[in-house]
């Protein structure tokens, strides 16, 4: 919806800009009290508020039902995303939505244990919600597609 979305707290800062690929996560040597958020709204956006609502719902209820996880952001550093207990912090909260979209930009490569968590045993249990990848390079889609298969 915002051009620009900011959250400070404790030492932990994130930003995303609406036209940046990249987000950011920093973490600052010192800690501040309490939480601030900033939200930007260009005035001349060509966005529409319909436009928006409808990439994050769907039905005429508008009720936030699809969400796009940005995988990257559950790497620490340079670590590679291997285990089932970092594919469990990246499906926190995740059951909340009917179409969730794993974005792997970025993200050079998986795990099994990774991709099986999240392609094979999340979606056995949850089978009302659809999962999908995006912007998968060919490593990260075979990783992907072997889970599924199995």
């Amino acid at each position: 919806m915002f051009d620009e979305f900011v959250i400070r707290s404790g030492n932990v800062l994130f930003s995303h800009e609406f036209n940046e690929a990249e987000d950011w996560i920093l973490e600052e040597d010192h800690a501040q009290a309490g939480t601030l958020v900033v939200m930007k709204l260009d005035n001349n956006t060509s966005r529409t508020f319909k436009q928006v609502f409808d990439n994050f719902s769907s039905g005429d209820d508008y009720a936030f039902t699809k969400t796009v996880v940005p995988v990257r952001l559950a790497q620490y550093g340079d670590e590679r995303l291997v285990s089932r207990s970092q594919a469990k912090r990246l499906l926190t909260r995740v059951d909340k939505f009917k179409v969730v979209m794993f974005d792997f930009s970025g993200v050079e490569a998986i795990g099994q244990a990774f991709a099986d968590e999240v392609f094979r045993v999340f979606r056995k249990q949850h089978p009302d919600i659809q999962i999908m990848s995006l912007y998968t390079n060919e490593e990260v889609a075979q990783m992907i597609s072997r889970a599924e298969g199995d």
